[in-house]
């Protein structure tokens, strides 16, 4: 139930794509891409209780993959997916249309790359981070590896149990969402 779901994660890429390279002076890697992706829907869903644009992850060796993303690779105007010697860069063909964000979601794209768009970042380090950051891949991982990734695992306990007055307010408003879904 994330309106404009498609947009927000093709602006999305555009923007990291963009924002990496300008930062770094160095193409964006689609693991790079992947980290990006993760770290924005897990951390929105941790702090304000819904993903940014909650796509599907398999939690793999190297952190959460995208699976939709990384099985599709559709270039768009917005974007490329081009194979060097090193693996599967992104190029934006554009800019991103950050309408389709909101000012907390932008603020934290700004963090994100603040944080991981520095010359020495490895793929090692960022995916380090990631398993570090992300509860809801290690749960999944060390329990299932390569499975799909329950978002619900990213907050601490066991949510259906928990009274309602022992519900943070992210946590609450993810059950309310996840609600509406069903």
């Amino acid at each position: 139930m994330i309106p404009y779901r498609k947009e927000k994660i093709q602006n999305a890429i555009v923007f990291f794509a963009r924002e990496h390279r300008k930062k770094t002076r160095k193409p964006l890697y689609q693991t790079y891409l992947y980290k990006y992706l993760a770290f924005l829907d897990f951390i929105s869903l941790r702090e304000i209780g819904r993903p940014s644009h909650g796509v599907v992850y398999r939690a793999m060796f190297r952190g959460p993959m995208p699976i939709e993303i990384y099985e599709k690779k559709e270039d768009t105007p917005l974007y490329r997916f081009v194979k060097d010697e090193r693996g599967e860069i992104i190029v934006a063909q554009n800019k991103p249309n950050m309408d389709f964000f909101s000012s907390y979601e932008m603020d934290l794209m700004n963090r994100l790359i603040e944080i991981y768009a520095v010359t020495w970042m490895t793929t090692d380090v960022m995916s380090d981070a990631s398993h570090e950051e992300i509860a809801a891949w290690r749960r999944t991982y060390y329990q299932n590896p390569n499975t799909i990734i329950d978002y619900t695992l990213e907050f601490d306990g066991d949510l259906l149990l928990k009274k309602e007055n022992e519900l943070t307010y992210p946590e609450e408003v993810y059950l309310t969402l996840k609600a509406m879904a069903s």
